[in-house]
C-alpha cells in the first residue's frame, strides 16, 4: 500500500520559511520526502537553511522574497520552476505581528495606530492572498496540489491587544473557506485549501509578552497557560503532524477546514 502521508515528488513552498515556526515547517515537509522553497526576506537564513537540508540528502531552495511583493514572489516562482519544474503545494506562514499594531491597556481607544493596524492586517491577509494568486496558478498548472494557510486562535476569539493581528486572521479564516469553495467548482477534488490553526508557541515576535528573561511568564503569559488545558506553550514541531497531513493525499477529501494545534486553547472556557 502506498504511504498516503508522504511528500515524495512534491515541491512545496513556504513563505515565512525563515521564522521559528516555518523552520519547523521546511523541516517537516523534507522529512516527509518533499522538496521545500524557503521564501523569506532574510536571504542569510534562507541559504543557510537551504545548504542544511541539501547537505543532508534533501532538496531545498532559498527564495528571497516579500510576500507583499508581487514581482519578487513572480521571480521566486520562476526559480523554482527552473529547478524543479513543477510546484505542488503551498504553505502561507508569513504573517505575525509588530509593536505598531500593538494596543496597551493605558493607551486611548479612539486614538489607536489605526496606520500600525493596517500593517499587521495588510502581512497577514494580502500576504496569504498575493503568494496565493502566484503560487496557485503554477499549482494548478500542475493539476494537483495542497495550499496550507495559518490561522490562530486570535481569528475566532476577542485576544486583547492585538487588534491589527485578531482582524487580519479572521480575514484569513474568511478566505479560506472562500478561496476552498471557489477552487472546487473549479478544479474539483484536485487543488484543496485548507487552514493551520496554532494554538501559543514562542517565536521571537512574542516571547518578550508570554516570558520573562529569568525563564517564567509575564502576567500575559500565565493568562494563557491557564486557558490552555495542556498547560504549557506549544513546541514547533508539534505543527509537523497536521502541516504534513494536509499537503499530502491522506486528506484527500478535506478542504475549507481549519485544524487547530493548540493543546485544547479553543475549546475551553476557563471554568
Amino acid at each position: 500500500m502506498d504511504n498516503i502521508y508522504s511528500l515524495e515528488g512534491k515541491v512545496i513552498i513556504v513563505t515565512g520559511g525563515t521564522g521559528i515556526l516555518g523552520n519547523s515547517f521546511i523541516n517537516g515537509i523534507v522529512e516527509a520526502g518533499g522538496a521545500v522553497g524557503i521564501l523569506g526576506r532574510n536571504k542569510q537564513i534562507a541559504e543557510d537553511r537551504a545548504a542544511a537540508i541539501n547537505a543532508k540528502g534533501g532538496q531545498a531552495i532559498a527564495l528571497i522574497a516579500d510576500a507583499l511583493d508581487e514581482t519578487a514572489l513572480q521571480e521566486a516562482k520562476a526559480k523554482t520552476l527552473d529547478r524543479f519544474g513543477r510546484i505542488d503545494g503551498l504553505v502561507n506562514g508569513a504573517g505575525g505581528n509588530m509593536p505598531e499594531g500593538v494596543l496597551q491597556p493605558e493607551d486611548d481607544i479612539f486614538k489607536m495606530n489605526l496606520e500600525g493596524m493596517k500593517k499587521v492586517l495588510d502581512i497577514n491577509l494580502w500576504g496569504t492572498i498575493l503568494p496565493t494568486q502566484v503560487f496557485g496558478e503554477a499549482i494548478a498548472k500542475t493539476g494537483k496540489g495542497s495550499i496550507v494557510n495559518i490561522s490562530s486562535m486570535n481569528s475566532k476569539q476577542a485576544v486583547t491587544k492585538v487588534l491589527g493581528y485578531n482582524i487580519g486572521k479572521a480575514a484569513v479564516d474568511c478566505y479560506n473557506e472562500w478561496f476552498a469553495v471557489e477552487l472546487a467548482n473549479r478544479y474539483g477534488d484536485a487543488i484543496r485549501m485548507n487552514a493551520l490553526a496554532p494554538g501559543f508557541f514562542l517565536t521571537e515576535q512574542n516571547r518578550n509578552l508570554l516570558t520573562t528573561p529569568d525563564g517564567g511568564y509575564t502576567q500575559r503569559g500565565e493568562s494563557v497557560i491557564r486557558k490552555t488545558p495542556f498547560k504549557r506553550f506549544g513546541h514547533p514541531d508539534e505543527l509537523i503532524g497536521a502541516l504534513v497531513w494536509l499537503l499530502s493525499d491522506a486528506s484527500a477529501f478535506v478542504t475549507g477546514s481549519m485544524i487547530c494545534v493548540d493543546g485544547g486553547f479553543s475549546i475551553f472556557s476557563g471554568v
